[in-house]
């Protein structure tokens, strides 16, 4: 009898585990949204460095396949409606007003501390040539900054550093910066060191995000109890997920700092995800419990 039980009790557990499977709750695929606000040019350095590294770090952040990242323009119109237009303009609290608006659960905002090449005389002369043997090296450094668009706050704010040096004659000309050219800018010393810099910020921004909770949000209910909601398979959801829904209320205010200690939120049911929709962008889904749903509601894994 005790053997029956335990066999009972392991075909239950293999039934809920794989229950868990079939209807699609792969929740370790759910992707999070973040911008990624042009970068300041402390280093003065010119050539729209700041610009051209942000740029770098949306081409990589949508490489990992991780995470969905908000496109140029729709943050450049939401920073330009906001008032926004310069990088330098961006506050935390704007920054996280801006994030909400674009449905991002972190927006990066940061600068370009360094960024140059240096070269330093070795010494001696190749015969023929007459040219000098010299050390050239190139630094990368940006100050990144990541915001909770929640609350405003800055949950992260790191140093990523790339370096990279060659060993050359003096006489031999440097090429120029072109962020258009991706194959060739990987091959100067600056472009090595760039490059560098760029993937530790996608490590520091990925560590970021795992702490951070995957949230969705409803754009319609129609009263036949159709539901449509954001995102769909682009950001990992697929038909047969459930999620809770939550209506926000007012919004609560530090009255010393400010910023946003989030708000009151009320669960209101339950919906379950039934096919894809906007080449995955969306998807509609059907209510399970609940009722009341609207747009701008919230949804999430619990």
């Amino acid at each position: 009898m005790k053997i029956l039980r335990v066999f009972f009790y392991l075909s239950f557990l293999a039934v809920v585990t794989t229950s868990g499977t079939v209807v699609g709750q792969k929740l370790d695929n759910l992707k999070k949204r973040v911008a990624v606000v042009d970068f300041e040019d402390r280093a003065r350095y010119g050539h729209h460095i700041g610009r051209g590294l942000s740029d770098m770090l949306v081409t990589t952040l949508v490489k990992t396949g991780k995470f969905i990242v908000v496109e140029r323009e729709q943050l450049d119109k939401v920073l330009a409606e906001q008032g926004l237009g310069m990088s330098g303009a961006v506050t935390p609290q704007s920054a996280a007003t801006a994030g909400q608006l674009l449905g991002a659960e972190i927006i990066v905002t940061g600068s370009v501390s360094e960024f140059g090449e240096k070269k330093s005389a070795l010494g001696g002369r190749i015969p023929k040539i007459g040219g000098k043997i010299s050390k050239r090296s190139a630094r990368s450094v940006v100050d990144i900054r990541l915001v909770n668009t929640t609350t405003g706050e800055i949950i992260m704010a790191e140093k990523a550093e790339g370096k990279a040096s060659s060993t050359s004659l003096d006489n031999v000309s440097l090429p120029k910066l072109d962020f258009r050219n991706p194959t060739h800018w990987d091959r100067t010393l600056v472009g090595k060191a760039a490059r560098e810099s760029v993937e530790k910020c996608v490590k520091i921004i990925d560590k970021a995000m795992k702490k951070l909770p995957w949230q969705g949000k409803i754009i319609k209910a129609s009263a036949d109890g159709t539901i449509y909601m954001k995102p769909g398979s682009e950001g990992g959801v697929e038909p047969g997920m459930e999620f809770v829904v939550y209506s926000k209320g007012e919004e609560l205010i530090d009255p010393d700092t400010g910023l946003s200690l989030g708000s009151e939120e009320t669960k209101i049911g339950k919906i379950k995800v039934v096919s894809d929709i906007g080449e995955g962008k969306a998807c509609k889904a059907i209510v399970v419990s609940g009722a009341g749903f609207k747009a701008q509601d919230f949804v999430r894994i619990k």
